[in-house]
């Protein structure tokens, strides 16, 4: 036998403690019951309570006599050719384009608001001067020049309708034509005795072509 002992070696081991899932999970609920418990359940009054308002559109008094959906342009200068005098085309709107008839005194206009805004971009009396044309030899459009009170003041304006095909714009135009007639009777009081068919009347409508927004 050797004279030599073999002397075991001695291992020392460290332990580390180790969370489990479930209690990570316990931990956490703990934490989330302690946030719910700091929660505000404290409820707060408006300092200021408004009322519903009831909004005129400007045409309570009116019937729609027709409405055709369609697209208008503007011929002028933008804003940045202001005071230059290049004019061109310009998009206003997509929206339904209508006459409407005063049940009152039947004075006749055609009015338009963008579909989505409900803004007044066409609104003028049908005078019966105003001619409609074709718009560089296109069948479903047409332009013509007017007095128009959109902006809140009269201003001459050349407008384009577009329609989506021909036969809906014939059929606008025949509208048209028939409501300027009728106005024009209108005015000369050829076949309404309760007007007096003055020029000075045709000047007052026009100036009274309002709408709610204004």
């Amino acid at each position: 036998m050797s004279d030599e002992q073999e002397n075991p070696t001695t291992t020392t081991s460290t332990t580390t403690e180790e969370t489990t899932p479930k209690e990570e999970a316990a931990a956490g609920g703990e934490e989330e019951e302690k946030v719910k418990e700091e929660e505000s359940t404290a409820t707060f009054e408006p300092v200021v309570k408004l009322e519903e308002v009831e909004v005129k559109s400007g045409e309570e008094d009116e019937e729609v006599v027709c409405s055709f959906r369609s697209k208008l342009f503007s011929f002028g200068e933008t804003l940045l050719d202001k005071g230059t005098g290049n004019k061109t085309w310009k998009e206003r709107g997509i929206g339904d384009a209508r006459i409407l008839r005063h049940r009152e005194h039947q004075r006749l206009r055609f009015l338009m608001r963008q579909e989505k805004t409900m803004k007044v971009i066409a609104n003028h009396a049908l005078d019966p001067r105003i001619v409609l044309e074709p718009n560089a030899g296109s069948d479903r459009s047409w332009v013509w020049s007017c007095f128009d009170f959109s902006e809140g003041e009269l201003e001459e304006k050349v407008f384009a309708l577009r329609f989506s095909n021909s036969e809906v714009a014939t059929e606008f135009k025949e509208k048209y034509v028939a409501c300027q007639k009728e106005m024009e009777a209108l005015l000369a009081g050829e076949d309404k005795p309760d007007e007096k068919g003055e020029a000075g009347e045709a000047a007052a409508a026009l100036e009274g072509l309002k709408t709610g927004e204004e």
